[in-house]
């Protein structure tokens, strides 16, 4: 195959099992706040105390520096998240708002800085065959691109249902898609071996809410499920990497090349669509909502916003 070895029936059911099972978990930690608290608060206790320091120390495929501080960051995404969605006055604060952003941008920086360190690896590292080369560096750039154009975080606010989620209006579906390339050939090229999963997998499970089940959500889901995620495999790292459910990238140049083209010419393509509506609109990219005219941003809008508030108003074109 292309992108993998082969792969079995079995690990095409475990893919869905991950699949459903990060679905499922997302729903019930964002609908419910003790469950928040249970998995992003105690769970995290007790698995770095007794459970972590075994499975994922040195020489494990998830005892790299960036494992630890992807888990966390992840962590701090869903807690800082809580904060905003069930204390109101934090969501009524502008600066509080920045917070989602910069949790953003610092996870995709991470990433950029991995993926332009394995440019140079060859070979076993840190428990993960690395076959570096020009497509780390391809989509090293298309991840700072992603960075760039986070935009409209001003615009954040609380849903005005029960599960009170935080709504990202601007968030629009050319950006989350460009971010899944990106994200998805960033795994590709620095722990191919797990990428059936942590990228295929992780990746779909918070798209699929994001466009189906709660539109505008798209950094919760994501904040969630790469937690999630992220405390499975530092548990268990010999699911991604021994178990027979383990399914091994191809390695194949021309298929880590491709995977990362696209990656960039997608981001390149919402880069120039953003800076066209920004001079187009005459909008201030720091400070204001750029896609306020699109459908997309308006059905998300006032499927949300609580009635009768001053942001209900009409949004400015």
């Amino acid at each position: 195959m292309f992108l993998y070895e082969s792969i079995p029936w079995y690990s095409w059911a475990m893919f869905g099992i991950v699949l459903v099972g990060l679905i499922a978990l997302n729903e019930v930690t964002r609908r419910w706040k003790w469950a928040g608290i249970a998995f992003f608060v105690a769970l995290p206790l007790l698995l770095t105390i007794f459970v972590w320091p075994t499975t994922a120390g040195e020489g494990s495929s998830t005892g790299t520096w960036f494992h630890w501080v992807k888990v966390y960051s992840a962590l701090a995404g869903c807690l800082g998240f809580m904060l905003i969605r069930y204390v109101p006055r934090l969501a009524a604060k502008k600066w509080v708002l920045i917070f989602p952003a910069l949790i953003l941008a610092i996870n995709i920086g991470e990433a950029v800085i991995r993926d332009f360190e394995v440019a140079n690896l060859q070979g076993m590292h840190d428990g993960v065959f690395m076959v570096g080369g020009p497509w780390n560096y391809m989509n090293a750039i298309a991840g700072i691109l992603n960075l760039v154009t986070i935009c409209g975080w001003a615009g954040i606010f609380i849903s005005r249902d029960k599960t009170k989620d935080m709504i990202w209006p601007d968030m629009m579906w050319f950006w989350i898609i460009a971010y899944d390339l990106w994200n998805f050939a960033y795994v590709y090229n620095c722990v191919g071996d797990h990428s059936f999963y942590a990228g295929a997998a992780l990746l779909i499970s918070c798209t699929i809410p994001a466009f189906f089940i709660k539109k505008g959500a798209w950094l919760q889901h994501r904040a969630h499920t790469l937690a999630l995620w992220m405390m499975f495999t530092m548990a268990v790292p010999a699911f991604v990497s021994t178990s027979p459910f383990a399914v091994e990238s191809s390695h194949n140049p021309a298929a880590l090349f491709v995977v990362s083209a696209l990656s960039l010419a997608v981001n390149i393509a919402v880069a120039a669509y953003q800076v066209y509506t920004i001079v187009k609109r005459r909008r201030n990219p720091l400070r204001d909502e750029l896609y306020t005219d699109l459908p997309q941003y308006k059905e998300v809008r006032d499927a949300n916003l609580p009635v009768g508030s001053l942001a209900a108003q009409p949004a400015p074109r």
